[in-house]
């Protein structure tokens, strides 16, 4: 059988142990830097793949990640962060890890042979037809990981994979394969450096894709996020502020108007006349802000009264 490159020997290993500190840190850069450069030729995969992910949810299904040891970190990290950046609802996430809450104090080896675990976690998480999971793997051969995948596509679910040897199992089980085919690790097979800093490029990629998709990024920014703390309610009235052109104070009123809600904020901020108003132009033009804007741009001069009004007279009031 031969050698899985995530378990190979790198080639600037010998002597690393005794070598001066700033060498060995040198060494370990220069590893993470050409792991990175491994996702550059799954840029393709990665594209159909979050093309999946934005239609399922978008039909009103969830996204799920299915992990182990390290790997499962990466997913954590992805997947718990979806809500706050781009507003994906939590009841749309799954998360499962080999070891269950267990994982986040321990991440003890074992949890991730059990395949048991696996099958009944998808059986929890309620995967079917209408949802995607991805699993992910640098070996591609983890126990936990291919049968969470072989137990969501046996229900319906469109499967990711993403692993860092070539021809592995779990990249064979996929409908789409994410190969990230990193070097030799310079601590044999410690996958939490360079196959797991491919992993965490191509997990931040794939989501962030799926959100564009989505119609939860404009220019740049976040424009779906959920400001549920200082920094993130600052953060919103920037962006309102940033794209319709207003004040911070105007930008942070309209979006108390909103309910908080950035889209809907800056689409008051063109002339929308209410924030069910801009729901609804957003419902129409399936959460784009985009479209959104060029409606109510269109809209002008038009009899448009329901989605438009005129801006106030000097002395009076704004909205």
């Amino acid at each position: 059988m031969a050698e899985k490159r995530t378990e190979a020997r790198h080639q600037n290993a010998e002597g690393l142990d005794i070598q001066a500190p700033d060498a060995i840190l040198s060494s370990l850069v220069n590893a993470q830097i050409e792991a990175a450069k491994a996702v550059r030729g799954a840029i393709p995969a990665i594209a159909d793949a979050a093309g999946i992910i934005a239609g399922r949810l978008n039909g009103g299904g969830k996204l799920a990640y299915a992990a182990a040891g390290s790997s499962g970190l990466m997913a954590l990290a992805d997947a718990l962060e979806l809500p706050g950046t781009f507003g994906i609802r939590r009841d749309r996430i799954a998360i499962l890890i080999a070891g269950g809450d267990e994982a986040f104090r321990t991440l003890a080896g074992g949890p991730e042979d059990d395949t048991g675990e696996a099958a009944a976690a998808v059986a929890v998480a309620g995967i079917g037809k209408d949802d995607c999971l991805i699993a992910v793997s640098a070996s591609g051969s983890t126990p936990y990981a291919v049968r969470a995948l072989e137990e969501a596509r046996k229900r319906g679910s469109a499967t990711i994979a993403i692993a860092n040897n070539r021809d592995a199992p779990l990249l064979r089980l996929a409908d789409i394969a994410i190969l990230l085919e990193t070097p030799p690790e310079l601590i044999a097979g410690s996958t939490r450096m360079g196959a797991g800093t491919a992993q965490k490029i191509a997990l931040n990629m794939l989501s962030t894709l799926t959100a564009i998709h989505l119609g939860h990024v404009h220019d740049g920014y976040m424009v779906n996020l959920m400001a549920d703390n200082i920094k993130l309610r600052d953060r919103a009235a920037r962006i309102v502020a940033a794209i319709s052109g207003r004040g911070r104070d105007d930008a942070a009123r309209l979006l108390e108007k909103s309910g908080g809600a950035v889209k809907t904020a800056i689409l008051l901020a063109a002339g929308a006349a209410s924030a069910d108003a801009a729901q609804k132009i957003l419902e129409g033009t399936g959460q784009k802000l985009r479209p959104a804007l060029s409606a109510i741009e269109g809209s002008k001069g038009r009899n448009a009264s329901v989605l438009i009004k005129t801006e106030p007279e000097k002395g009076q009031q704004g909205d």
